[in-house]
């Protein structure tokens, strides 16, 4: 991989109404202590600190405004039994309805920038052709509030949520006619949005897309084999990789545009965000050091035995040094191009059944980016070229295949009650660890 300066690599580092303000915490939630000079001030001047968010997971309004159905909608539909919880994201936290005081958390907590995506299907409802004025309203409106508090938008055009009239029409990533449809989409989108948002990913984490959707059946559209699951069609031998190979046409497509006719005059970057484990041999034997190499160039990480403290999901181990020694093979492998973390965090189990200031004690969060962070900068003093780490994620949310089962956010939300928010040690902490 050659580095180009406005460009870079975008990576998930799996190694493995107003309820609340961050402005104090009550007494009983408190951020563990971690001694100074540990925060953002020994990091590169211009590192990016900020949190992520996908449209299917937060924004709900799924049938209003315009808005076309995704192939989640209709997954989560078609196999409840496929979500943990029988769950789906129509209504998710309202972030559609809420975006200006979720914002302004995201303000409040000190933060640099936020991570969102941009729901296809709220664009285009069938995927091509007549555009949803309101849909675009939505987003001209969501990015105007997130400068507004100095914040930048950090914009992912695919986080999974395919229109499902292209899945009706030609079968989406399996046919090559995706590559022009998601082109055409990009550029809109560079059109429109571009003269404010100076960093796009065109699709979040290909190989998951591919693995989950088409190999286990876990993920929307759900196929895969008879053998693998209980899919009503699929191929999980071949349909991954026709899959993957159509995400690179389309993310070489919307690449090719935005180079050749918007990044001179709206001097933006743009990038991919690519999930990865990180593999370490079973020995120091030859023939183990050389597995996990291939297993860690090819990322077949479902077969693979992850290392690292286990977390409520199955396949997340908590294993920080796995952020340096991933930083360094980027170093060593791809000319030291720019990184950008887009996406690192650890769950929690649904606690319902605590009471929500016991909830918010989430210490396991803030070990788990001290952690990583201090390894990220042990990576950095050995010139990675990495410009900034988002948190995953800002709230609780619709987590995929585990539903609400699932935390990952620094923000609480009380599901029983009107989906109301409360900021978690983690916040308090992260709060303290930007101060300037």
């Amino acid at each position: 991989m050659k580095a180009i300066s406005p460009s870079f690599l975008c990576l998930i580092i799996l190694v493995t109404l107003l309820a609340g303000s961050i402005e104090s915490a009550p007494a009983n939630v408190k951020p563990s202590h971690y001694a100074a000079p540990f925060n953002r001030s020994v990091f590169p001047s211009g590192f990016l600190f900020g949190i992520g968010s996908a449209a299917y997971q937060i924004e709900g309004a799924a049938a209003i405004d315009g808005r076309g159905p995704s192939i989640w909608d209709t997954y989560t539909k078609q196999q409840p039994g496929k979500i943990w919880d029988h769950s789906d994201g129509s209504l998710a936290i309202d972030f559609y309805h809420r975006y200006k005081s979720d914002i302004k958390m995201v303000k409040e907590v000190g933060l640099d920038s936020y991570r969102f995506s941009i729901s296809w299907s709220r664009i285009f409802p069938k995927g091509k052709g007549a555009v949803n004025t309101l849909g675009v309203k939505f987003y001209n409106d969501l990015i105007n509030e997130i400068i507004a508090n100095g914040l930048k938008p950090f914009v992912t055009l695919f986080h999974w949520d395919l229109p499902q009239a292209l899945e009706d029409e030609y079968g989406g990533f399996l046919k090559p006619e995706i590559v022009e449809d998601f082109r055409n989409y990009a550029d809109f989108c560079f059109k429109t949005f571009g003269d404010r948002v100076k960093h796009w990913v065109t699709l979040n984490e290909p190989y998951g897309y591919s693995v989950n959707g088409y190999s286990g059946g876990s993920f929307a559209p759900g196929r895969c084999s008879n053998y693998v699951g209980k899919c009503p069609a699929g191929d999980s031998s071949t349909e991954p990789y026709i899959v993957n190979h159509h995400l690179i046409l389309a993310h070489g497509a919307a690449v090719n545009c935005y180079k050749n006719k918007y990044q001179a005059h709206q001097k933006g970057q743009i990038g991919v965000t690519i999930v990865t484990f990180f593999f370490e041999p079973k020995s120091n034997s030859d023939a183990d050091r050389k597995a996990a190499r291939r297993a860690l160039d090819f990322m077949f990480g479902w077969n693979g035995v992850p290392i690292g403290t286990p977390t409520p999901l199955s396949w997340l181990f908590i294993y920080p040094e796995g952020i340096y020694k991933l930083m360094t093979y980027i170093r060593d492998n791809y000319n030291n191009p720019p990184v950008y973390i887009t996406e690192n965090g650890v769950a929690e189990s649904k606690n319902d059944s605590l009471a929500i200031n016991e909830a918010r004690k989430d210490g396991i969060r803030i070990r788990y980016h001290d952690g990583h962070l201090k390894s990220l900068l042990h990576a950095i003093k050995d010139r990675v070229n990495v410009k900034g780490y988002y948190i995953w994620s800002f709230s609780d949310s619709f987590e995929w295949d585990a539903g609400y089962t699932a935390r990952f956010g620094i923000i609480y939300v009380d599901y029983k009650n009107n989906l109301s928010r409360y900021p978690k040690s983690s916040a308090f902490w992260l709060k303290k660890f930007l101060l300037k």
